[in-house]
């Protein structure tokens, strides 16, 4: 599918800024976003546990795909004003994606994403140093606006484990270690169960990649020199006082910049009725990791891409972790 946006974004009337001085040609006013324009392509896994109707014979069904995916990112879409009343005028830059991902085993499709990455200036109101959001759409009925910073460091990426064990709703979630094995039968391997797919599970995916999916990351990485990461960390969490703080994900995907942007919103049927939701997006968080990799015995130097993701699912009184990872190499 070809994928291609000239839209370019041009304010109707000049930005009221006092002292504002347009960046030079010299800047990029992408910033930690300018590698991403292109298109990126490669493998991944995704684990997402479903609800499962009727309930009397099981609430759950837990879902295993190695994916195929690309990833298209457009070129710069300009300026994007955003217009102030208590503080200047600011400027947003973004670009445009579509992400599709297909089961590598079946072919069907699984996923398709359009959406937007910007960035944003450090603001007065509210006080928050620069940021990047991604704004998403899912078909589902969920659309997603995470908010966090972004950050430049030598070397290769720090990837921490991640667990899809469940746990109650309003409760924190259990800490993540090397292997956080669920608390249910589908969930090993070594046990049967109709409630599970692919059945039977091919010896592709292991017990070591559901315990922790971001293993498949670490995995990609052997062999590799990184020179440089560009790291991308974002959430749809809302900072609230103390007493009304929701689940909040591991430390390890939660951005270290202040947010008080951001969310996700369902339509009626994910929401659910009195009774509960049918599965309910309640969060999601991410990580991108943006790698250099050096020439090696590899080849010569490219830019590869990786993410990991966990978007917490209500239902039946349980939060459902749905992790899925990729790694992803620009195409020339």
């Amino acid at each position: 599918m070809a994928f291609e946006m000239n839209v370019k974004m041009i304010p109707t009337s000049p930005l009221i800024r006092p002292g504002y001085v347009p960046p030079g040609p010299a800047i990029n006013p992408l910033g930690a976003l300018a590698d991403l324009p292109g298109k990126w392509v490669g493998p991944g896994f995704n684990q997402i546990w479903r609800p499962f109707f009727p309930v009397a014979t099981s609430d759950r069904f837990l879902e295993l795909n190695l994916t195929k995916e690309t990833l298209e990112f457009s070129a710069s879409i300009g300026s994007i004003p955003n217009r102030g009343l208590l503080q200047p005028d600011i400027e947003l830059f973004g670009i445009h994606y579509l992400q599709q991902v297909s089961d590598a085993l079946t072919g069907g499709g699984i996923h398709v994403e359009p959406g937007f990455w910007v960035t944003v200036p450090a603001t007065t109101n509210p006080a928050e140093p620069a940021t990047v959001v991604r704004m998403a759409s899912i078909p589902h009925g969920t659309t997603v606006n995470a908010q966090g910073q972004a950050f430049t460091v030598a070397g290769g990426p720090v990837i921490n484990p991640v667990s899809i064990r469940p746990f109650p709703i309003g409760t924190q979630p259990p800490a993540v270690t090397s292997v956080a094995f669920p608390p249910f039968n589908e969930a090993n391997l070594s046990l049967p169960s109709t409630f599970r797919s692919p059945n039977p599970v091919p010896p592709s995916i292991t017990q070591a990649m559901v315990n922790n999916p971001n293993s498949v990351l670490t995995a990609a990485l052997a062999g590799q020199t990184i020179a440089q990461t560009t790291v991308l960390e974002v959430s749809t969490t809302v900072p609230l006082p103390p007493n009304k703080q929701p689940p909040q994900p591991p430390a390890s995907q939660v951005p270290t910049a202040p947010n008080v942007g951001g969310g996700t919103d369902n339509i009626a049927f994910l929401q659910g009725g009195p009774a509960g939701p049918n599965a309910n997006a309640a969060q999601m968080t991410a990580v991108f990791w943006i790698e250099h990799v050096a020439a090696g015995p590899q080849g010569s130097a490219f830019l590869q891409l990786q993410y990991t993701q966990t978007v917490f699912l209500n239902f039946n009184g349980m939060t459902w972790p749905h992790v899925s990872v990729a790694t992803l190499r620009k195409q020339s």
